[in-house]
């Protein structure tokens, strides 16, 4: 059986004056392209099974042989087994607890990586993947956008890669401070360019590049969601969190904060792959375009996007809405436009999905201390006040798992003002205080970032 081909969420809009990209290509190009011509999303062409049996004999596995297991039924034909074997195991050389906050009840805390952040757990993959990968005769030039955690990950892991350069862009005002000291010291072959505007400006900045045609000699590629080499490795630990609190036959119920809706596609694509879920819970801050759209059937896009305490999620328009879209016979584009509705009713037989406000955020972190004495940052608080709010709604779930995409300590301020105390620092971050540099700063103006990029790159 040949490899799986990965094709664009646009290949079937038909409009006056837009070509759709109807072409298959490689998981290596779809991973160096980042996008597809026509700027849709790639997409498997079909989600590989992983039978019970096979599920079953994963119990009890370490971290980065089930990454190899589930990787490997995607990248058979792109990468040798022992060869992505190694890559997995020096990706994954970190804990992931999961922490019992009451009954069956956990938080998995994805935040004892390099960055302590989530974000790690594809940054780290994707990396060695694309240094495996990459055409040795050419520099890849790696764009970004984040709104906080996605740019430090995949500046720390990308730093020190030769023939790889990297620039990313954040929203000046919308990180918080720890994260915005993370993003302007990793130096090296890393560039950061804070922008005045929001996340969505970021991404728009990096959108408008990858199609600019006058760009392409300049070998750009993204380390965004919107690139498949991020979602894949994101599904690891779902199944992780299953195998590891859940009994033969169960089902779990899994509540991931949700921003750009990476996380909880790679979530989706476990269940399809074969992960027990009884519901997706998609939990979302203010910018509560998804649950509306659950809700009434019109998807309508929030812009300019609100700015919440979980600023990592402050997103308008999800980039990965439209690969949710396609998985239920849907077509929208990347500037919120709709071509075709997919299935609402079979969407809301598998996601649930609520948005929570800033103080139910601030309640959460105040009420989950005071019980149980676990610490949430603000983006973990959303999460878990997604959990109740299902129970609420539907009544009690056995076996149900939140995520905790980032370290408290990344938000000191808050925590403080809620708990009266600043949570520890990770080893990870220890010195990130005392460490020294500084942005680029830059206008929310595409031909600004045009010109710096040719100038840069030109002089590399």
């Amino acid at each position: 059986m040949g490899g799986i081909k990965y094709y664009s969420t646009n290949r079937n809009i038909n409009e006056a004056g837009f070509v759709p990209f109807k072409g298959l290509v490689s998981f290596k190009d779809a991973l160096m392209m980042g996008q597809a011509p026509d700027a849709g999303l790639f997409m498997p062409e079909r989600i590989p099974n992983l039978s019970k049996g096979e599920l079953e004999d994963l119990r009890g596995k370490r971290y980065f042989e089930l990454a190899h297991t589930i990787l490997e039924k995607f990248l058979y034909s792109d990468i040798d087994s022992d060869h992505l074997l190694s890559l997995c195991k020096q990706a994954y050389n970190f804990k992931i607890p999961i922490e019992r906050v009451h009954d069956r009840k956990y938080v998995m805390r994805l935040d004892q990586g390099p960055t302590a952040s989530f974000k790690d757990f594809a940054a780290r993959m994707m990396a060695r993947l694309m240094g495996a990968l990459k055409d040795e005769n050419k520099e890849l030039n790696i764009l970004v956008a984040t709104s906080g955690d996605t740019g430090s990950a995949v500046g720390e892991a990308f730093k020190g890669l030769s023939g790889i350069n990297v620039f990313i862009l954040y929203p000046e005002s919308e990180v918080s401070g720890r994260q915005k000291k993370q993003l302007d010291t990793i130096g090296d072959n890393v560039t950061t360019l804070a922008v005045d505007g929001k996340f969505d400006d970021c991404q728009n900045l990096v959108k408008m590049a990858f199609q600019d045609k006058d760009l392409t000699c300049l070998n750009l590629t993204s380390a965004n969601s919107i690139n498949i080499g991020r979602i894949l490795p994101q599904m690891i630990y779902f199944f992780y969190a299953y195998l590891e609190k859940s009994e033969e036959g169960e089902k779990a119920l899994i509540s991931v904060p949700s921003g750009n809706f990476g996380n909880s596609l790679g979530c989706e694509f476990g269940r399809r792959m074969g992960l027990p879920l009884h519901k997706l819970i998609m939990a979302v801050n203010e910018n509560d375009e998804f649950p509306r759209f659950l809700s009434n059937g019109q998807y309508q896009k929030l812009s300019p996007s609100k700015a919440c305490i979980s600023s990592a999620m402050n997103v308008g328009h999800p980039s990965n809405l439209a690969r949710f879209f396609e998985l239920y016979g849907g077509t929208v584009d990347k500037s919120g436009k709709v071509h075709k509705y997919p299935d609402i009713n079979k969407m809301k037989a598998n996601i649930y999905s609520t948005s929570i406000s800033d103080q139910k955020t601030r309640d959460t972190i105040k009420n989950v201390y005071e019980k149980y004495k676990i610490v949430l940052e603000p983006h973990g608080a959303v999460g878990w006040a997604g959990l109740e709010s299902y129970y609420c709604d539907n009544g009690d779930y056995p076996l149900s798992i939140s995520l905790e995409t980032a370290h408290p300590a990344k938000f000191p301020e808050e925590v403080n003002s809620l708990l009266g105390f600043e949570p520890e620092l990770p080893d990870s971050m220890k010195d990130v205080d005392r460490r020294q540099g500084c942005p680029i700063r830059l206008e929310n103006d595409y031909l600004k970032l045009k010109k710096f990029l040719e100038s840069t790159l030109e002089n590399k």
